[in-house]
C-alpha cells in the first residue's frame, strides 16, 4: 500500500510541475526569443549594463553550428542522467544486500 501511496505521489508531483510550467509559460512571448538559454540572456545583459567588461576565459571548443551545440548539451544531459541512475542503483542494491546480510544473521542465531 506505501508503494502505492508514494508513486500516486511522485505522479502528481509531476503533473502539478508540468501544470504549473504551463500556466506560468502562457504570459511569455511567442516570438523565438522566448526559447533563448539563460547563458545569452545573462551575457546580453552583462553587455547592456558594463559594455567594457572583458570575459575571464575563452571557450575551448565552439561548434559550427547549434545543432551540434543542442546535440552535446543533450549528450551531456543523458551522461549525467545515467550516471545518478547508476549512483542511486547501486545505493538501492547496497541496502538490500546490507538488510538481506541481517536477515541472514539473525537466521543463524
Amino acid at each position: 500500500m506505501r508503494r502505492r501511496r508514494t508513486t500516486f505521489l511522485l505522479l502528481l508531483g509531476i503533473v502539478a510541475l508540468v501544470a504549473i510550467a504551463l500556466v506560468l509559460g502562457r504570459g511569455a512571448d511567442t516570438d523565438e526569443k522566448a526559447f533563448v538559454g539563460t547563458d545569452s540572456r545573462a551575457t546580453s545583459l552583462v553587455e547592456q549594463n558594463h559594455p567594457h567588461y572583458v570575459a575571464w576565459f575563452q571557450p575551448l571548443f565552439r561548434p559550427q553550428s547549434p545543432e551540434v551545440e543542442s546535440g552535446l548539451f543533450a549528450l551531456q544531459a543523458a551522461l549525467g542522467g545515467a550516471t545518478v541512475g547508476y549512483a542511486v542503483a547501486a545505493l538501492r542494491a547496497r541496502r538490500r544486500l546490507e538488510a538481506a546480510l541481517a536477515a541472514a544473521r539473525e537466521e543463524a542465531r
